[in-house]
């Protein structure tokens, strides 16, 4: 069978990277056209474009990029005519995906995605064209399936995490090998800053993130250099000797990380499975921040608070995410019940995730509907 997959970012690479390697199992002979990075590149993919020329972050950036965009819409139906698969699947990635799908299931594709918009939090009333334009929907939040189809009477498949595998399949490193091919200090305790994937959030995050140093000289601030992005982007933000950097070694440096501050999105989930006591992050352009908060319905923005119903982490957005309330909060999750809170609250959240074997299940029921 023929897959064409469709991902637009960083994590989306990482989902479809497995997604990619469960269908090779379930279908040796298969051929994989996607849209997404490295990491689905090495799983088999055959890469027809990079989600470097796709990642706009906000709503302003989008609208100064839309030539850029409606190329990338049309040369993927073009690709998508070129290849004909016998199946689409889309990976969050919504504002893209969605405009291809209703494309796509006119010219009599089948189309399933995996990873939902998040509809739950903004812009419901698009549920009337995913339930027009796609096939089946594999969904990786438990709150997920209740939303769809007992609000949506639209059937869907919940089929756990897939950050569990990504973590769980991960080949760890012993810390102080870590430590020295990186050229961290040997023993000071570190503070993981995750300051996003995109140039425009990480410029943001890292000024406010990196003005908290002076306050905690006994730490190692160490900066997760995403895939997206040339490690010499980063030299600006290393002059002090007391902030390490790491690239594309996420994983690795929560492994051994005391704490952290992340910029909201797919980090904060991540962050919590390895157990890291964390203060969420979030600051966009007054444009951006403006419209979203208008259409936005959460009581929450990061995945931790979302899928537990309640605070667990502390979430500093937009006017509040300051130097002053950064190095408070920062403070309470060094040490004290705020830290116990945290790490008590990731075990239940780690249950309600589902258990291991989200790309396997996925891809068996991609195949399986094929068949």
């Amino acid at each position: 069978m023929k897959y064409y997959i469709i991902a637009g970012e960083a994590s989306g690479d990482l989902h479809g990277s497995n997604l990619i390697k469960a269908l090779k199992i379930q279908d040796p002979q298969c051929e994989i056209r996607c849209w997404g990075g490295n990491l689905m590149k090495q799983a088999g993919g055959t890469l027809a474009k990079h989600y470097k020329e796709m990642a706009f972050m906000g709503f302003w950036e989008v609208l100064i990029n839309l030539r850029t965009i409606s190329n990338n819409i049309a040369f993927c139906k073009k690709d998508i005519k070129k290849f004909s698969p016998d199946v689409l699947v889309f990976i969050d990635f919504s504002g893209f995906n969605l405009r291809i799908a209703r494309w796509a299931k006119r010219e009599g594709f089948r189309t399933n995605y995996y990873i939902s918009p998040q509809i739950w939090a903004s812009r419901e009333g698009r549920i009337k064209d995913i339930k027009r334009d796609i096939d089946a929907m594999y969904v990786i939040l438990p709150f997920e399936k209740e939303f769809y189809e007992k609000k949506h009477n639209f059937p869907v498949h919940f089929v756990g995490h897939p950050l569990l595998d990504a973590v769980g399949n991960r080949r760890p490193i012993a810390p102080e090998k870590f430590r020295k091919e990186n050229h961290l200090k040997p023993k000071k305790p570190i503070i993981a800053l995750l300051p996003g994937s995109r140039k425009q959030e990480v410029q943001k995050m890292l000024a406010v993130m990196l003005s908290t140093i002076k306050k905690f000289p006994e730490y190692e601030f160490v900066i997760a250099g995403a895939p997206s992005l040339e490690d010499s982007f980063y030299e600006p933000y290393l002059k002090n000797p007391n902030v390490g950097f790491v690239s594309n070694k996420t994983y690795d440096l929560l492994s051994i990380s005391y704490a952290a501050l992340v910029t909201s999105g797919t980090a904060t989930l991540e962050t919590a499975i390895f157990k890291v006591p964390q203060v969420v992050c979030y600051k966009a352009n007054w444009l951006s921040y403006q419209i979203a908060k208008r259409i936005v319905t959460l009581d929450y923005i990061s995945l931790v608070n979302l899928i537990m119903g309640k605070e667990v982490v502390k979430e500093l957005i937009q006017n509040e995410l300051t130097s002053k309330n950064l190095i408070s909060e920062l403070s309470k999750i060094l040490q004290g019940p705020g830290r116990k809170a945290q790490f008590e609250a990731y075990f239940e959240l780690e249950k309600k995730l589902g258990g291991k074997g989200a790309s396997s299940t996925t891809a068996t029921l991609i195949v399986d509907a094929l068949a």
